[in-house]
């Protein structure tokens, strides 16, 4: 496990985040923004570095579980972290996107799907009130920040891919697979009209130091971006469900609503990151959390892409079109710091263990 722990990111797998598939997530989206870019075998290839990534994350979450199940479940009653979790449903429906529409593999995007519904179901109703039940709960500004987000994207992953696995498996009889994307798309709707409320009121009104502004913060338009990509798969859907063709002058309105809103926060979240780092001079140096930056970069390109196929906005096009490379110009450099501190963490380490000394 020696090596395998030096992978986790240089913590080791006792300290191994628990929004670690957020490298899937990121990857997986930036290679669907230049898929739809037009450059396929520069998709292919993310795609699959994403599946070594997503192999090699699950053998390190493995070995947390059975090695060192005590700091795991700490993480998972904790506020701060226990958010992160919800990568696990987000990673596999991002991963199964990527199998649909690069390859056509709906059987291996239906599985990915049934892998995110089922941690979806477990952190909802296991993890959440677990949550809710705990006597002692720490201050909005100690267990409140971007990451709870993470909620909204991984109910909204589930909606996406279902919808775009209903023309291969299930064109002869799409109600249930629409609905229950409906369903997904509404829930993870609300929860972000709840949990936005309480992070705007954090950011805004109480204390925050520069090292509390942590890059998970851009999921305050990641989860949007989703959120519009979610609302695009229904409309395209809808001429398969009378209830979402009923239904349409809502999802245009409320996708449309969600896009604008995405729009909104990138120079805010530009605004505050210029203040932590060039006023405030907090090291740019690599943390796991920049992965969360670098997903909603991608999702905002991606789902721009749609929405201008779904809503006929062709004067749209410069933003995906200069988006896309900035998606993976954060993709390159958050990748280029994730290598250089496991060469860092493994010289550390070899550096502490001398020959013929014990370690």
């Amino acid at each position: 496990m020696g090596p395998i722990a030096t992978a986790g990111l240089g913590l080791g797998v006792r300290g191994l985040p628990p929004n670690i598939f957020a490298v899937v997530m990121a990857t997986g989206i930036v290679s669907i923004a230049v898929n739809g870019a037009g450059y396929p075998l520069l998709a292919y290839a993310l795609f699959w570095l994403n599946v070594g990534l997503y192999a090699v994350l699950w053998i390190l979450l493995l070995g947390r579980l059975f090695r060192h199940r005590d700091s795991l479940v700490a993480d998972l009653q904790s506020h701060a972290k226990a958010p992160g979790f919800f990568t696990l449903v987000a990673a596999p429906c991002v991963l199964g996107n990527q199998c649909v529409l690069l390859y056509g593999a709906a059987e291996a995007g239906l599985a990915l799907l049934v892998v995110g519904v089922l941690f979806w179901l477990a952190l909802s109703y296991a993890m959440l009130p677990g949550l809710m039940e705990g006597a002692a709960k720490p201050k909005p500004e100690e267990g409140l920040n971007g990451s709870w987000l993470l909620t909204v994207v991984g109910t909204q992953a589930v909606s996406v891919l279902a919808c775009l696995l209903v023309p291969a498996l299930a064109a002869e009889a799409p109600e249930a697979p629409l609905f229950a994307a409906l369903v997904f798309w509404l829930v993870g709707s609300m929860l972000y009209i709840w949990l936005i409320a309480l992070i705007f009121h954090r950011i805004l009104f109480l204390p925050l130091s520069p090292k509390e502004l942590t890059p998970p913060y851009w999921i305050n338009m990641g989860a949007m971006a989703i959120s519009t990509l979610a609302g695009v798969r229904l409309i395209g859907e809808a001429h398969r469900m009378p209830l979402l063709t009923e239904l349409l002058p809502f999802l245009k309105g409320m996708t449309l609503l969600f896009w604008a809103t995405a729009t909104w926060w990138i120079p805010i979240l530009l605004a505050l990151g210029s203040w932590r780092h060039l006023f405030e001079r907090v090291p740019l140096t690599y943390e796991h959390g920049y992965w969360a930056a670098v997903f909603p970069l991608g999702m905002y390109t991606v789902c721009t892409q749609n929405l201008i196929r779904s809503f006929g906005l062709p004067f749209l096009d410069p933003i995906p079109a200069a988006f896309v490379w900035i998606a993976l110009t954060a993709w390159m450099l958050t990748f280029a710091g994730l290598a250089w501190h496991l060469v860092k963490s493994k010289v550390d380490t070899t550096s502490q263990v001398r020959p013929g000394r014990n370690p």
